[in-house]
């Protein structure tokens, strides 16, 4: 297929650079990347004596991939995402750029400095992706490529390039990369590539069983172009000589903690060691029998992803049709002197050994921030580069307006769950423009979270029309039309690669000036599933609104593996976002909408909204007709909160959210008979109250305003909190007044049954709300 974004990389790029240019460089960045370690643990000073840390072998390893990579392949329209331990590799190259001054050399792992790992939004250098969660930032530019290619059939070109990712091994580990890497819409994207650090080591040792040739074979499976650089010229001359054969079979067929130690020996035990006791050894013997030492240990040493020319010509062989994996062998520590050591992964050179390295290459460690001279031949390919790689700043973003509101009373009975898919449906006729930048996700849900109507209207995103082939099937409600212009785009069951997805939809309008605004989709069970590559999404500045529904207890015939309890302290306790759990169709809208009015822009945030499928009375929500007091209402129901009975006398203060709000207005009318009146408060939002009491008590910036309209001081009487989730999401609330307080809610796995016996069982109906009230009164 032709792919949306065209990479435009001739094969000609690196043959004019300077062989000995690119060498010098490449030893000029390990050195900076090591001594910016070195200063942080070894010359600044640490009085609290806490461990600062850092990974110069980790470092060691990827330089050469680095060097090749951005001085002989890398334009202006490609992004990186590069390893977390390689973060010095990447600052050492951008200065030699000039994109970084010298001052922030010295201030790596320093408080407001540069970053333990990379970051696009705290480093003060060009950062593509933020990584350091493992196998995340490694499948962010899959979904980086995918929103590009949104954005340019939706809102027009934004240009060409690769999408690379520079990925330690131990990362392939992880789940959440071969969630990406299988599932089936990756195969089209041919703009990625990812290079494999395959330097055979964890954290704690040499790992005895990665086998290369099965990594292979599983990315092939998936579709992928699969180039593996094995070896550099050195070892390539010699298989090449009588008995090369024997030594390529030798090298490949020994275990990996035995290649590693014979890094860590001199010549003498390498001739020793390496031919082995197998029937080709007498040939091994021979071949480097005529070896000098210092070219024998440095065959051994000259594996692929540490030899430039190799590097380069793998580059050359990258198949833009489709995803591409380069695994390059490496050694960790290459260069250093605790190459090859199974215990190097977080090991620093002591300042002797830093002292006798910059002998050995001829720097001087009193002053290690040197770059070229401008008239050398390396300084004049750092310009080069410089200029290739420059990017023109992010075009200003468009003005876009969002309705605050649509202007219905939801009237009989309905769910906060298919109020979701109506306030978009209405967005479509009331705000075309704003409309046409909302792209919903979901992974294979998007029918049992009543998206149907949604996706008929706006079709299913794919870069090639295809073709329906139940369009004239009269009994197809939901119609799955995919073509360039569709605006859902569902990926297979894996939430990780959902919210990995919408973080990067997020981020267009700080890569591009083209703000979206992603809404993905799941089941609130397994939100926590997806928490972590979303969290960080979030910290990397991708704006989205994640959807879970339906949620809680409440979804009691499913049983408890599928009922959630955590959540609504989760969002509450998510920076960067804000968490609506809502009661009524009219709160779902109002703050959609103004959760839609936060995405896409600097000062922006992300949003978690908790659906439930519990049909509810829509005229408990008692929205008031007065055009004021219903905006009043709109702006409670934003910021947190609104008083939905207020009772002469009040006793008592029932605190409830979400689903659970027909059984709290029961027990004030139950209350209300007995002599016991009750007043009623609706949480929308607790994490925006406990936002408005930390700035009450001068801890925060926020308004507080929602408080007083919620507890006034004169209405404070003991309070009773509940909802389908944890208890303590709205335990802090007596604190705003200091007062007597109970809080119900799900604090143990939950039981299948009906409504009312899941409800008995957590101590969450009625019945056990009348009760903690009549135990708290004086």
């Amino acid at each position: 297929m032709t792919t949306a974004t065209e990479p435009e990389h001739p094969s000609t790029l690196d043959e004019a650079i300077d062989p000995d240019a690119l060498s010098e460089i490449e030893q000029r960045t390990l050195w900076l990347a090591v001594s910016m370690i070195h200063h942080a643990n070894r010359v600044r000073p640490n009085p609290s004596g806490l461990k600062v840390g850092g990974h110069q072998a980790s470092c060691a390893s990827m330089v050469t991939i680095m060097t090749s990579l951005w001085f002989t392949t890398l334009r202006a329209g490609d992004r990186v995402s590069v390893k977390p331990h390689a973060s010095p590799v990447l600052h050492a190259i951008n200065y030699l750029l000039g994109e970084l001054d010298e001052k922030h050399l010295t201030t790596l792992r320093e408080f407001g400095g540069l970053q333990s790992y990379p970051s696009r939004t705290k480093d003060p250098d060009t950062v593509d992706y933020s990584t350091g969660s493992v196998g995340i930032g490694a499948t962010a530019p899959i979904w980086g490529a995918m929103a590009r290619r949104y954005v340019d059939t939706h809102l027009g070109a934004t240009g060409s390039g690769r999408q690379y990712s520079l990925v330690g091994d131990a990362e392939l580990d992880e789940g959440a990369v071969w969630e990406a890497i299988l599932d089936p819409g990756i195969t089209e994207l041919g703009e990625v590539v990812w290079i494999v650090d395959l330097n055979r080591q964890s954290l704690d040792r040499v790992v005895p069983n990665i086998a290369a040739r099965r990594l292979e074979k599983m990315f092939d499976a998936a579709g992928w172009q699969v180039i593996t650089v094995k070896f550099g010229r050195l070892l390539e001359s010699l298989f090449a000589r009588p008995g090369g054969d024997a030594l390529r079979t030798r090298i490949l067929e020994m275990p990996n903690p035995e290649y590693q130690r014979l890094l860590r020996c001199s010549a003498d035990e390498v001739r020793t060691r390496l031919p082995g006791t197998w029937t080709g050894s007498d040939q091994i013997a021979t071949l480097i029998a005529d070896l000098d030492d210092e070219t024998l240990t440095a065959a051994i040493r000259n594996l692929g992803g540490h030899d430039l020319p190799a590097l380069t010509q793998a580059y050359r062989q990258i198949d833009d049709t489709r995803p591409t994996v380069i695994i390059a062998y490496t050694i960790k520590g290459y260069g250093l002197p605790t190459q090859g050591h199974p215990q190097n992964h977080s090991a620093l050179l002591t300042v002797d050994e830093y002292t006798h390295f910059a002998d050995g290459i001829g720097y001087d460690p009193q002053h290690p921030w040197q770059r070229f001279p401008a008239d050398s031949t390396a300084g004049q390919v750092c310009a080069a580069t410089a200029a290739r790689l420059h990017r023109d700043p992010v075009p200003a973003l468009p003005d876009i307006t969002i309705p605050t509101e649509f202007g219905r009373i939801p009237k009989g009975t309905s769910t906060t769950q298919a109020a979701l898919g109506r306030a978009l449906l209405d967005l479509t006729r009331a705000a075309p423009e704003a409309a046409q930048r909302v792209v919903t996700v979901s992974p294979d849900v998007s029918s049992t979270t009543n998206l149907g109507g949604w996706v008929n209207k706006v079709g299913v995103w794919s870069p090639d029309e295809r073709h329906n082939w139940f369009a004239d099937d009269a009994e197809t409600v939901m119609h799955w039309n995919e073509r360039p212009t569709g605006q859902h785009m569902e990926l297979g069951i894996a939430e990780t690669n959902l919210v990995g997805l919408i973080g990067e939809l997020g981020a267009t309008w700080s890569r591009w000036g083209q703000p979206l605004f992603p809404i993905g989709v799941l089941y609130d069970p397994f939100v926590e599933r997806a928490l972590e590559p979303w969290s960080y999404g979030i910290y990397a500045g991708g704006q989205s609104i994640l959807v879970g529904t339906p949620s809680g207890v409440t979804l009691a015939a499913e049983g408890g593996a599928h009922q959630s309890i955590k959540t609504p302290s989760i969002g509450l306790e998510q920076p960067g976002c804000i968490s609506y759990d809502l009661a009524f169709a009219i709160d779902v809208e109002w703050t959609l909408l103004a959760g839609l009015a936060r995405l896409g822009r600097p000062d922006g945030s992300s949003a978690y909204l908790r659906l439930s499928t519990r049909p509810v009375d829509q005229t408990l929500a008692d929205v008031p007709a007065d055009p004021a007091a219903r905006e009043r209402r709109r702006r409670q129901v934003v910021a947190g909160g609104y008083p939905l009975v207020r009772r002469v006398g009040a006793q008592l203060t029932i605190v409830a959210m979400g689903a659970l709000m027909p059984e709290a207005l029961a027990a004030a009318q139950r209350l209300a008979q007995a002599g016991v009146p009750a007043d009623v408060v609706c949480i929308t939002s607790p994490g925006l109250l406990f936002e408005a009491r930390q700035a009450r008590q001068g801890r925060g910036a926020g308004a507080s305003w929602i408080l007083d309209q919620l507890f006034p001081a004169d209405r404070a009487t003991p309070m009773v909190t509940v909802l389908d989730g944890h208890p303590h999401t709205l335990a802090f609330l007596a604190g705003i007044n200091q007062v007597r307080s109970t809080a119900l809610g799900v604090s143990k796995f939950g039981q299948v049954g009906s409504l009312d016996d899941v409800y008995r069982y957590h101590g969450i109906d009625t019945d056990s709300i009348v009760r903690a009230a009549l135990d708290i009164l004086p």
